[in-house]
């Protein structure tokens, strides 16, 4: 039996019920039920959430990545920066990653206001932080590989010299 068979399937669609995965992968329901809570129990399978096409909502939902530089002392290590921005309930991810800056940071907001006070009051001011760069997310075409929007063609007019 393949965990990684059921894993695709539940990031696919987490409301799949365990019929509807185990008819796909040929398993018996109480071999898929047992797999998740082995996978849940073991921290593989950390939540369950909906992809939300915030621009179908009247509510403004400001959001924002943001390129953190850091320099490390002896003391302090990405991990212990990572631990402290991690506990910011604005902080929707945060990732290592190589390249020309340190950390890689989704945020959200209500406001712009909102997400630049927070960048510039709780983020900035962290000592081993040289450098914030805040990107804001002006449209999302794709989230967690679902496409968003209206699913409308393309309405601009070709244009040929």
């Amino acid at each position: 039996m393949s965990e990684r068979e059921v894993l695709e399937l539940l990031r696919e669609n987490a409301r799949y019920s365990t019929a509807d995965i185990a008819r796909m992968t040929d398993l018996e329901e109480s071999e898929v039920e047992a797999t998740i809570e082995e996978l849940e129990a073991a921290g593989v399978v950390r939540g369950y959430q909906a992809v939300v096409d915030w621009d179908k909502l009247e509510d403004e939902r400001v959001r924002a990545e943001v390129e953190l530089n850091v320099t490390l002392d002896r003391e302090t290590g990405y991990d212990d920066i990572a631990e402290r921005l991690a506990r910011f309930p604005q902080v929707k991810a945060l990732r290592l990653i190589s390249g020309d800056y340190d950390f890689d940071m989704e945020v959200e907001g209500d406001s712009i206001r909102e997400v630049s006070q927070f960048i510039s009051e709780k983020v900035a001011p962290v000592p081993e932080i040289t450098q914030t760069v805040t990107h804001y997310v002006m449209t999302s075409y794709k989230e967690n590989g679902i496409e968003l929007g209206d699913g409308e063609d393309d309405d601009r007019l070709s244009y040929s010299p």
